[in-house]
């Protein structure tokens, strides 16, 4: 098993490097298995498991801790994306619905064709290592809806389907509602899953920026 990088100390750029190409491999091979795409975190626990075991166990309750991984998924994701555009296939690249698909689009006419602060943040490897305080600061951003911009349409209706709706709600009043009984659900004092509330408070994030 390949350790996950920590904030404190950057893997060397040789074992980075084998990591990265291990990942890749891994990455896309699971997102073809499962065409119906992964959230972040059910696809940072598959490459946790058999036969892959390239992640040791992270807390998905310390964002200094999780943000090493995130990112190193995040940089696997934006270079397979680049690797099969001219193969007219497409990765989806959110932390709810991460997926491959065929493009409708001719490569180089779709997204990778325009600006994308995002792919550049983080294909940027000198990201990987921040300072804790850094990490906590982007953290409570995103958590308050400042990440910047508002999120895409694909994004919303993933991130409204995640809260149990079929398509995006008519409100901000209607998301909250469905947000505390699916958080109360989840709750791993009944029995819930710390990874499905993550993916709840990402989700209902993403819902507040679209109606801000």
């Amino acid at each position: 098993m390949i350790p996950a990088p920590t904030t404190s100390t950057a893997p060397a750029a040789a074992d980075l490097d084998l990591q990265i190409q291990h990942l890749l491999v891994a990455v896309e091979a699971e997102l073809r298995r499962r065409p119906q795409g992964f959230s972040e975190l059910a696809l940072i626990r598959q490459l946790q498991q058999p036969p892959w075991q390239l992640l040791e166990p992270v807390s998905f309750r310390d964002p200094a801790k999780l943000y090493p991984v995130h990112f190193l998924l995040f940089h696997v994701l934006y270079r397979l994306r680049d690797q099969l555009a001219d193969q007219g296939e497409i990765v989806e690249v959110s932390p709810l619905n991460i997926r491959l698909h065929h493009s409708p689009v001719v490569a180089g006419d779709g997204p990778l064709a325009s600006t994308d602060p995002l792919r550049a943040f983080y294909l940027d490897l000198d990201r990987l290592a921040l300072p804790e305080e850094a990490i906590l600061a982007m953290m409570a951003d995103f958590r308050a809806g400042r990440s910047g911009g508002t999120p895409d349409g694909q994004e919303t209706l993933a991130a409204a389907q995640v809260l149990g709706f079929a398509a995006v709600p008519r409100d901000l009043t209607e998301a909250k509602y469905c947000f505390r009984r699916a958080v109360m659900q989840a709750h791993p004092d009944r029995g819930g899953d710390t990874a499905r509330l993550q993916d709840l408070n990402r989700a209902f994030a993403i819902l507040k920026q679209h109606f801000r």
